[in-house]
């Protein structure tokens, strides 16, 4: 009979700490409040000074063309493959700085090397 009374106060108890456990996440259906704010955007400033950012490298890059390919072909690409590119051959290159499309320009040949003379600069 000893035995018997003191499993069920260990068992009462797991019971209990079972249930706090379940309880202690709170209620899951209450949705969190939160402070209501009012839009805030940002105000361009004329006392900006970029000069500390004068040091920081950004990639420039010069898109001359696109064209999309299926599977089958990509896979079929080898040495001497040629790709067509949709984009005439007078038509600007694409220059693209972090992935934002900057302006456009023409390439010319400096001392053997390709350079883009630019021809426009978007407005930001």
């Amino acid at each position: 009979m000893a035995d018997t009374e003191t499993e069920t106060p260990v068992a009462e108890e797991a019971s209990q700490t079972e249930s706090d456990a379940s309880n202690a996440g709170g209620n899951e259906d209450t949705i969190p409040e939160f402070e209501q704010l009012k839009p805030n955007p940002p105000q361009p400033s004329k006392d900006l000074n970029f000069s500390r950012f004068g040091g920081v490298h950004v990639t420039l890059t010069a898109e001359l063309g696109r064209t999309e390919l299926t599977i089958q072909e990509l896979i079929g690409l080898a040495e001497g493959s040629v790709v067509e590119l949709h984009r005439a051959i007078s038509s600007p290159v694409e220059l693209v700085a972090q992935g934002v499309p900057m302006g456009n320009g023409e390439v010319v040949v400096i001392d053997n090397q390709f350079a883009i003379r630019i021809k426009e600069i978007y407005p930001s």
